[in-house]
């Protein structure tokens, strides 16, 4: 059976291996060329771990953080200091990528960086990918290409309609800096005006620090992302005091825009959709790496049902949305509701003098937006 998978990050990677182990044919494509950095938060929860070791990414043998540790502060320094039960990881994407899309290519698949996806006709039989390059015929196509891309502008995609009424647009910024004194085993989250900024350990001597916040913010600031942080950010005298210490590794900082958490589908026309593609979880729950992967999982298990002929076609678009629904439901929901808690200066405020004395209903609310291993 012929796969393409348009989108090469955890999603995209992970689906590919998996098809590809199956004995499926595999075309994957990647607009970008590896190792290339993305705007992520690089925490990744624990229930991830077997996962990537089993399809081949040697985790134990890499001295990564096990990050077991949460800090949530408020705008005037308030803070929460919570243990988690089983925490996570850190690694950069930048790292991650580079090891799954050689490990893809060790399995057979065929890669094809530096490669955007013009045009995408798909029926219930056969799926038709058009690049600059070349045209590819295959039976299934599986979109994992990320937040927002051009296919779901081609695709009518009713969540970017939704999205254009009445959601707030947001947009993420990230560094990698060297700072002294951050526990390794700690993921700290610092609230803001209308955002919220998330510091971790990766591998080597780097901390990941990615913000979130209102596309309205950085308008405010003619579009100046280091006068916005001047401005906003700094009003938490935590960020305030990493942005004026740490040591910033890149030239200029990685930035996207017209993030939205509008709830998506996880099928178009036929098309697959996995990853952040199909759904997108607030950064603050830390879950949408593991996300990405399990939905990789669900959609790799069920093609290999389908190429055994254990399924037909329309089973296996009603099977997979519903157990995407029933792993990510919950966790998507949770997501949302806390994120409307935070990013506000008294609300979050009030939020963290409220659970400072409830340990238990902290943990509860972890594992609403987190999953088991797979």
């Amino acid at each position: 059976m012929k796969i393409a998978i348009i989108g090469g990050g955890l999603a995209g990677l992970s689906l590919s291996i998996l098809c590809a182990k199956q004995g499926m044919k595999v075309q994957l494509f990647e607009k970008k060329k590896y190792p290339f950095h993305k705007v992520c938060g690089e925490y990744i929860a624990m229930e991830s771990w077997s996962f990537l070791q089993r399809i081949g990414v040697p985790l134990s043998s890499m001295d990564l953080p096990r990050i077991d540790e949460l800090v949530v502060s408020a705008p005037n320094g308030n803070q929460l200091l919570q243990k988690m039960t089983t925490g996570g990881f850190g690694v950069s994407r930048y790292t991650l990528d580079r090891l799954l899309a050689e490990i893809a290519r060790e399995a057979g698949v065929e890669v094809h960086e530096q490669t955007a996806v013009q045009a995408l006709e798909t029926t219930s039989e056969k799926a038709i990918i058009s690049t600059p390059r070349d045209t590819y015929e295959v039976d299934i196509a599986c979109g994992a290409f990320g937040k927002r891309a051009n296919l779901d502008v081609q695709l009518k995609r009713a969540f970017l309609q939704k999205t254009q009424r009445q959601a707030r647009h947001y947009i993420g910024v990230k560094y990698h800096i060297q700072v002294d004194g951050f526990p390794t085993n700690r993921i700290e989250l610092h609230n803001f005006k209308d955002g919220y900024c998330g510091i971790s350990k990766v591998e080597g001597n780097r901390y990941c620090l990615c913000y979130l916040t209102t596309a309205q913010n950085l308008r405010t600031y003619n579009n100046d992302i280091k006068e916005m942080e001047r401005q906003v950010l700094y009003r938490n005298p935590y960020l305030k005091d990493y942005f004026e210490r740490s040591t910033f590794l890149y030239e200029k900082p990685l930035a996207i825009s017209n993030i939205s958490f509008v709830p998506k589908t996880t099928q178009e026309k036929h098309l697959l959709l996995l990853g952040d593609a199909a759904g997108l979880i607030t950064p603050l729950c830390g879950n949408g790496m593991s996300m990405a992967m399990h939905s990789a999982a669900l959609l790799g298990e069920l093609l290999a049902h389908f190429a055994a002929k254990k399924i037909d076609r329309s089973t296996l678009e009603k099977v997979y949305q519903t157990t995407w629904q029933q792993q990510f439901r919950t966790r998507l929901k949770a997501g949302r509701l806390l994120q409307s808690l935070f990013g506000k200066e008294w609300t979050t405020n009030w939020v963290i003098n409220s659970l400072r004395p409830f340990p238990g209903v902290v943990r509860k609310l972890i594992t609403l937006t987190h999953g088991s291993p797979f």
